[in-house]
């Protein structure tokens, strides 16, 4: 149905239209605050494919439709985490910026179902308005484990999912 495969130089405007729809498409649902000025923005796609952990799903018919980041190791925001407690402490993936074409459903849960196959223990954070990613978190087994601070202040929600 889908296939997941690193980001190439190619899918760059691509991969930002779908930044640009799924912050409209945020707005439209309650969480207008998330994905502010622009992010994220080229440089921040740029440096993601730089370190190796930026992904792209495809459909059935090779078109592009989602967009994620992706890496197995710690995430300095995590270090702390408020209002709750970690699962546990074992090495554990990431996945950040998860974003879809809006053209077809469950592109967000095959993506964070590919990476909890890589890493069967996944941490991912989220706005307290971003609804829409709480829902889906909390239909794929993710529990909710405190509160975590992004390095510019911002607060978010963090959960986690372990096998």
């Amino acid at each position: 149905m889908f296939t997941i495969r690193k980001t190439t130089e190619e899918d760059i405007p691509l991969v930002l239209d779908i930044f640009a729809y799924a912050r409209q498409f945020m707005a439209r649902t309650g969480n207008p605050n998330q994905w502010i000025n622009g992010y994220p923005t080229r440089e921040h796609l740029l440096q993601d494919m730089t370190e190796g952990n930026s992904y792209v799903c495809l459909d059935s018919e090779g078109e592009l439709v989602g967009t994620f980041y992706f890496k197995i190791g710690e995430e300095p925001t995590y270090a702390r985490i408020y209002e709750g407690e970690w699962l546990d402490c074992e090495p554990y993936g990431v996945a950040h910026r998860i974003a879809s074409s809006g053209k077809q459903k469950g592109i967000a849960l095959y993506c964070l179902d590919w990476c909890f196959r890589q890493c069967g223990n996944m941490r991912v954070d989220t706005h307290r308005e971003n609804l829409v990613m709480q829902s889906i978190l909390q239909k794929m087994g993710y529990k909710r484990c405190g509160i975590i601070y992004l390095l510019n202040g911002a607060e978010r929600i963090a959960f986690q999912k372990n096998s």
